[in-house]
């Protein structure tokens, strides 16, 4: 059952080309995630009434959610740069020190999966995030010395799917720690409007209504959808998405009503057919589904999760009456 997504909330090639035009710059623009917009207005006024940096931020949550957007909403409302950077790109501690010694005054650096940072790179954030300064060993052995490297004041925003991977001295040095959530029906339908004028989409209430009820809680995943079911509008219908064209197309992309596409609908059959509804841990389910734990683990279950198909339990995974009734499998 390996082999790539038809629909996916890891950010693709696409994603990237189409994201940039249909992204909120500001605050002001930015749909859902009521909580953390309002949080992140009051420290930003703080920090600008003050003439200061923002404190470090950590957002985390499923894939998809607009971590890397707020981001680069951070540096617009503030007035200053963004670097982007990831966990698994910096390889050795000399990469972070280099990217660090080139940030301005009131530069905003994010770094994606920052779960995946390697211990020794980690360790020369501590000091860069708490005191604003590098440690630099220069040369070797008995003649090895160290010198300390004066940073400008900057703000790290860090994003993860896992925060539960990430050390504790990292964790505890960033000021603000954010949980985003699923987005409610109405925020994606309220995004996937917005899209549609930003793409130049014709798309009716109902339409709309249909394509947020099958996006999985997801902003990214939703404008995908819209940009698939558009082209399915334009060569087969008059250009119009109502809901006969959106659940035509998203039947035909594979995903169900409630969002679910191929592969959940894999975890959910194999738990009930070769382990009687589980409980089953986690390895042995991704050996039998042939994907990789972690992949469940974060792209997959949250949703089941969330929306009652799965259960955890000690022992591990189960699943739920609403999976056997979705399914059509009789209940055991």
């Amino acid at each position: 059952m390996t082999g790539k997504r038809k629909i996916t909330t890891e950010a693709t090639e696409e994603d990237v080309r189409i994201d940039l035009s249909l992204r909120p710059q500001f605050l002001k623009d930015y749909i859902g995630q009521e909580k953390t917009k309002e949080n992140l207005r009051v420290y930003i006024d703080a920090a600008k009434q003050r003439g200061d940096s923002l404190d470090h931020v950590l957002f985390y949550g499923p894939p998809g959610l607009g971590k890397t957007t707020l981001a680069g909403i951070i540096a617009n409302e503030m007035g200053t740069h963004l670097k982007v950077t990831s966990g698994p790109a910096i390889e050795k501690p000399g990469e972070m020190a280099a990217i660090l010694n080139n940030l301005q005054p009131g530069d905003i650096l994010f770094v994606d999966e920052i779960h995946r940072l390697n211990r020794q790179v980690e360790e020369v954030l501590y000091p860069a995030m708490e005191d604003y300064a590098i440690d630099i060993v220069i040369g070797k052995g008995a003649t090895a010395r160290s010198i300390r490297l004066d940073l400008p004041k900057f703000t790290l925003v860090g994003a993860t799917t896992r925060p539960g991977m990430l050390s504790a001295p990292l964790r505890d040095r960033f000021g603000v720690v954010d949980h985003l959530e699923f987005y409610t029906r109405s925020e994606l339908k309220e995004i996937i409007m917005r899209s549609a004028r930003l793409l130049k989409v014709e798309i009716n209430d109902e339409g709309a209504e249909e394509l947020a009820r099958r996006s999985r809680g997801t902003p990214r995943l939703a404008n995908r959808l819209l940009k698939r079911v558009r082209d399915f509008a334009q060569v087969r219908y008059d250009g119009v998405i109502t809901t006969e064209v959106a659940s035509t197309a998203l039947d035909l992309l594979d995903v169900d009503q409630y969002g679910l596409e191929q592969l959940d609908r894999t975890i959910l059959s194999t738990l009930i057919t070769k382990f009687g509804g589980g409980p089953v841990g986690l390895d042995t389910l991704s050996a039998a589904i042939g994907e990789d734990s972690g992949t469940i683990e974060d792209v997959y279950e949250p949703y089941l999760l969330k929306n009652g198909f799965l259960n955890r339990t000690p022992r591990g995974r189960v699943a739920t009456e609403l999976a056997y009734r979705h399914l059509k499998y009789p209940l055991p």
